[in-house]
Order: structure tokens, then sequence, then C-alpha cells
């Protein structure tokens, strides 16, 4: 008879133990789901959040006020995506022998091939609010570190405005840009220097030739593809037609 009266109050003890069990295993369960979720404000503040969110690519670089960036800053925010590791056939960073067939074309072509785009590199690296310059102080930082010698633009200061003197300017765009029409003469485009071919272009005044160019005509694309600033490329066409008179 004993045993007949302890059988239930077995059955009740052991509901219970099972009971607990499942208040505990629910409770640790709960707790490793959120252990990851176990942080401090400090991490948690709105500048914090805003740094982890930062696009990929962006920088200390972006701190300098426009155009002023140097081109390691600009290689370390922008470039380094690519030609940190050699991606996408660019060629790495630091690695003459990559370089050296690059370096080996001249600045003029590594620069026009930077701002235009080469390859499965688009223009200005995907950077287009990189000026001309920024850009050009990348090709060069990075062309120096792969065995060349070339000189970047100044960055502020007095010889960065002489280097924005009208006829040195244009100069510069003629070369990195135009010269590949208008220096043979390839497109129909006037020859350099060629007086005979420039004198209809000429017959329009400065400013109508201006106004052809800035839009495009014929086969030559708006400002020549020339992406650069108004005042660089009136400057340029400055340069072809004072050649030409």
């Amino acid at each position: 008879m004993s045993n007949e009266t302890k059988a239930p109050g077995q059955i009740v003890g052991i509901l219970l133990g099972v009971v607990v069990l499942v208040v505990v295993a629910i409770y640790l369960l709960a707790k490793l789901a959120t252990s990851g979720f176990d942080v401090n404000a400090e991490v948690m503040t709105k500048e914090a959040v805003a740094a982890r969110l930062k696009p990929a690519g962006e920088s200390v670089a972006s701190d300098a006020p426009p155009g002023m960036k140097t081109g390691e800053q600009v290689y370390k925010a922008i470039c380094i995506t690519c030609h940190g590791a050699g991606l996408a056939g660019s060629p790495k960073f630091g690695d003459a022998g990559a370089w050296g067939a690059r370096v080996a074309k001249g600045w003029d072509t590594l620069v026009l091939h930077a701002l235009q785009g080469f390859n499965a590199m688009p223009a200005k690296g995907g950077a287009a609010d990189l000026t001309d310059d920024e850009v050009k102080r990348a090709v060069a930082f990075m062309g120096n570190a792969g065995g060349g010698k070339f000189t970047e633009p100044p960055v502020g200061g007095a010889a960065a405005g002489a280097a924005l003197d009208p006829a040195v300017a244009g100069k510069k765009v003629y070369e990195s840009v135009c010269v590949a029409c208008h220096g043979s003469g390839a497109a129909g485009a006037p020859k350099f220097g060629d007086k005979t071919a420039w004198a209809p272009r000429l017959s329009k005044g400065l400013d109508g030739l201006l106004a052809s160019a800035t839009k495009g005509l014929n086969a030559m694309p708006p400002k020549g593809g020339f992406s650069g600033s108004d005042a660089e490329f009136k400057a340029a066409v400055e340069y072809l037609t004072s050649a030409a008179k």
C-alpha cells in the first residue's frame, strides 16, 4: 500500500525536474543568442556608428580640402583597392617589374589612362570628384614607387599658382589629350600649327571656336574628351589657336 501512495509523489517530482531543466535550457539558449549584442554605450555613439558605415575606400584623405590631396593620400583612399594587391590586372604598388612597361610609355600616356580609364579601371579610378591634378599626383606617387621619376603637381602655395598659368596649362592639356588627334591631323582635326587648316576655324573667333569645341564637333567629342575644368580647356584652345596664327 505504501508503494502505491509513493508513486504519485515520484511522478510529480519527475515532472518538476523536467520543467526545471526546460526552463534552464531556454535561459541558456537565450543567453547564447544575445551574447553578441552585449555592447557598451561608447561603441554605439553616432560618431562610432558613422565611422563604421563609411564607404569602402574612404579614409583620412577625404579630410583634405577639395583639390588638395597628395598622391599618397589619393592612393591610400582610392587606388589601393586594386593596386594594393594587383587586382583586375592592375600593376601592384611597388612592383617595379609590373610598372616598368607602364612607366616606359611616359607620363602623358599614364595620366591619360588614369583620367579617362583603361581596361578594367574606370576614369579616375572611379572617384569622379578628384581633380585632374589629384589624379596626376597619385600617378606620380605610384609610378615613382615602381621605378619612375615623375614630379607630382604641387599642392597649394605659389608653386601651384604658377602651374595654373594659362600658357602652361594649355600646353599641358594639349600634350595630354588634344595631341591624340591634333598632333597628326587624325579624324579631320586641324593639325597643330597648320595655318591653312586652322584658318576657317579661326574666322569664327575665339568665343565661337571655344563654343564648338566645348559642345563637340564632327568626330571630336565634347571638350575633346577632356575631363578637367573649363578654364583649363579654354587654355588649351588658346594654345592651339595661337600656334596657328
